[in-house]
């Protein structure tokens, strides 16, 4: 009988200490070459790999590393690079990789959106006229280098046709079978390249498979894959999906390949299974281990299902693995050293789960007794963890009392804007910022020698005050309409609230990539959430201190806080998301009391929770409305309160936005190149809006003409009097100077545009 394997899907790239974000940003900063890139880079990689031997992996990911994204290593990989870097054909050079991904002077970034419902970002590949041919065949280097310098068999990954090209623009949906077959011959040279090199196995990631698709769709896939197994029979594919059963499972599972990979901690899978049984020819590669949260697995309960599921395949064939790719959690909880010892023992990051499926294969292979310490080491510190929860019964009464009334503001919008623009007082198309504004070095340098007790609380304290000062006065010069305080006491937008709410707690090194260098570090939930004392009125109170016109005050919403915490599961989500959105109503009302009336509630998270099976969005969509009106739900009428979003299909959630009842809605738009407006063509829309004019996530500054385009686009279907103007997005990664210089070009296309449309109104 054969042995039971265990597998990794895919492995953390930042480091145990973010070397790859310093390597990165020394290069983009000319601090260090090219070729030191390389070498640090490599290091990192190779580190990655020997790693996961030592631990005893048996399938190790190769190519599953990247310089800034994997979904835009594909498209290079296929020479795929938007004309307007002037791509000549051949290997794609590092200049061009990271211009696509940040932009240049001369050409607007690649538009940037969430990989599926997670925090993560990718390059959205542009296939206009696309002719795709193998510039670099990146998995066979990187399994070539795992092999000759580790002597490590590693298994090649790749982000499968179907699901590189459902994400990708650029084309009609018509042509979507069409375009997917032009890709078909450069992945059978891949293939067939691997398989010659001597790969046992290649995973292909298709987590397309687990949202909704139409026969048309399906048969697309099917083609595929029948090509592969066609022109490259004896390729070992492991066909990977992740995040939520599949939905064709019955056509899926049958598709000529050796292997399936399947979610077995989201979605229903194991119903599937035990419902249309398993083909007794394939191998069935089991995510038992939650790659996207960072609490300790019950190898007890984990044992018991993967017994379930081994009923179920024929002769062991199986293989053990985490339910993802382990990018979405922290590296390594080794350098924790300040957290409470019962949390830490409860805790598995990226190298703790590969020891869950280690051990997890072990026992299925060796037996329970030879795991059994392991289990039982599990099974207390996971019982340990569930004494320590902070239960709060005055904020679970208030959750459970809530009616109607609570959740709606008591005046309606439109006897609330006009309260609101008598007081404000605001210019046609008024300018602003979505809130933070450029973390320095200074900055960060002086908040962490605050952390470390090197300088007191009241001279960090007048340090924040010095940088309000400066930018209340640059944004005064800059002639801008709402002010922002900038945010400078603020680490990242969800860790500061976790830091100041009870019910959470922090790490020092939980980092986690969001996009591009940017990691960030989210809290744990491990707790009823509650309100103490004001998290953010005394910044915004000085700011508003120094100026007449308006200063925002600037929280965190309900929903992002949830969906960029790692949340235990004692209590139930929808349930924690109330009681942030509680604790948050009493910040909105400290910032009134003190005269704050202007107040912006984030909701960067709210459509990349949507869940990815649709007969879950009314459920989510209605929680989350929900949670964003209770948090307002007791302000005044003429306090304004915006919102901001990221990268979002706002077509899907355009009636929750709506339901949101937020007076101000700011929305990331810049980069999918105006396309966003047509939602607003198509839906009538009666509140404010301002669709972010240009990309902030690029170091490039706009030009006036540029910033004009995209106001007047957006004019043809919204009113000038609904209309404002902003970036669209915070500040906080970008340099001064790159904030002022795109800063004055917005303001200048602003007073432009609003001159001609009151010269037109006369």
């Amino acid at each position: 009988m054969s042995k039971i394997k265990s597998s990794n899907i895919g492995y953390p790239r930042i480091g145990e200490n973010r070397e790859w974000k310093r390597a990165l940003e020394n290069f983009w900063s000319g601090v260090i070459s090219e070729t030191e890139l390389i070498e640090k880079t490599t290091e990192i990689r190779l580190r990655n790999l020997k790693k996961q031997q030592e631990k005893g992996i048996d399938l190790i990911p190769v190519n599953d590393f990247s310089l800034y994204d994997h979904v835009l290593d594909t498209a290079i990989m296929f020479g795929i690079v938007p004309k307007r870097f002037n791509y000549t054909g051949g290997k794609v050079d590092r200049h061009t990789y990271f211009a696509i991904a940040r932009g240049t002077d001369g050409a607007v970034a690649s538009e940037m959106t969430k990989w599926f419902n997670t925090n993560y970002h990718y390059i959205v590949p542009e296939l206009n006229g696309v002719k795709p041919s193998l510039v670099e065949n990146r998995a066979l280097t990187f399994y070539q280098e795992a092999k000759e310098k580790l002597g490590i068999d590693g298994k090649p990954v790749l982000l499968g046709p179907v699901t590189f090209v459902k994400l990708a623009k650029g084309y009609d949906p018509q042509e979507f079978s069409t375009i997917v077959e032009k890709f078909i011959p450069q992945y059978v040279q891949i293939l067939q390249e691997l398989v010659e090199a001597g790969a046992s196995w290649i995973q292909i990631d298709e987590p397309i498979l687990v949202t909704q698709s139409s026969k048309e769709e399906i048969a697309v896939v099917e083609k595929v894959y029948q090509a592969f197994a066609e022109h490259v029979p004896h390729a070992q594919i492991i066909l990977q999906t992740y995040f939520e059963k599949i939905t064709a499972y019955e056509k899926i599972v049958n598709l000529p390949v050796k292997a399936i990979g399947m979610d077995f901690v989201h979605g229903d899978s194991l119903e599937l299974l035990k419902t249309y049984g398993f083909p007794k020819d394939k191998v069935l590669a089991a995510g038992i281990i939650d790659g996207r949260n960072v609490w300790r697995a019950n190898l007890a309960e984990k044992h018991t299902i993967l017994g379930v599921i081994r009923q179920l395949v024929h002769h062991d064939q199986l293989i053990i693995q985490p339910s993802c790719s382990l990018l979405h959690v922290p590296v390594t909880k080794t350098l924790e050293q300040k957290l409470d010892q019962v949390i830490l023992e409860g805790l598995s990051f990226a190298d703790e789960k590969l020891d869950e499926a280690v051990t997890l294969t072990k026992g299925l292979n060796d037996g329970i007794v030879s795991v059994q310490a392991e289990f039982d080491q599990a099974n207390e510190a996971i019982k340990q963890l569930i004494k320590t929860y902070q239960s709060n019964n005055e904020v679970r009464k208030k959750v459970a009392n809530l009616t109607s009334d609570d959740t709606h503001r008591t005046v309606s919008f439109a006897e609330r804007i006009e309260k609101q623009k008598q007081r404000l007082q605001l210019p046609l198309l008024p300018t602003t910022t979505i809130g933070s504004l450029p973390q320095t070095p200074e900055v960060r340098k002086t908040r962490t020698k605050w952390r470390k007790g090197e300088i007191t609380d009241q001279a960090y304290e007048q340090f924040v005050k010095e940088q309000i000062k400066c930018w209340i006065k640059i944004q005064e010069k800059l002639d801008i309409d709402v002010l922002v305080h900038g945010e400078f006491e603020r680490n990242d937008m969800v860790e500061y609230f976790g830091e100041k709410l009870n019910g959470f707690t922090m790490t020092e090194f939980g980092w986690v990539q969001s996009y591009g260098s940017r990691c960030v570090k989210p809290p744990l939930i491990f707790g009823d959430v509650s309100w103490d004392k004001p998290i953010t009125v005394k910044e915004s109170v000085y700011a508003q201190s120094l100026t007449k016109r308006p200063v925002k005050g600037m929280l965190t919403g309900p929903v992002t806080i949830l969906n960029w915490s790692f949340v235990h599961d004692t209590t139930p989500r929808y349930e924690i998301m109330k009681q942030i959105a509680l604790a948050l109503q009493k910040e909105v009302e400290a910032l009134e009391e003190n005269g704050i009336n202007i107040i912006q509630v984030d909701e960067p998270a709210l459509r990349e929770g949507l869940p990815l099976n649709r007969t879950k969005w009314d459920e989510y969509l209605t929680e989350s409305s929900l949670a964003f009106r209770l948090a307002t739900a007791t302000a005044k009428a003429d306090t304004q309160i915006h919102t901001h979003m990221c990268y979002s299909n706002f077509e899907d959630i355009f009636d929750c936005i709506d339901d949101l009842d937020a007076d101000v809605i700011s929305i990331e738009t810049s980069r999918s190149h105006g396309e966003m407006v047509s939602t607003f063509e198509d839906n009538t829309y009666q509140k404010e809006i301002g669709l972010g004019v240009y990309d902030i996530h690029s170091p490039r500054i706009p030009s006036v003409d540029e910033i004009k385009q995209n106001i007047n686009r957006a004019l043809q279907t919204i009113a000038p009097n609904q209309f404002w103007i902003n970036p669209d997005c915070g500040l906080k990664t970008r340099r001064e100077d790159e904030t002022i210089a795109a800063l004055k070009v917005m303001v200048q296309a602003a007073k432009e545009v609003r001159n001609k449309q009151l010269a037109s109104q006369k």
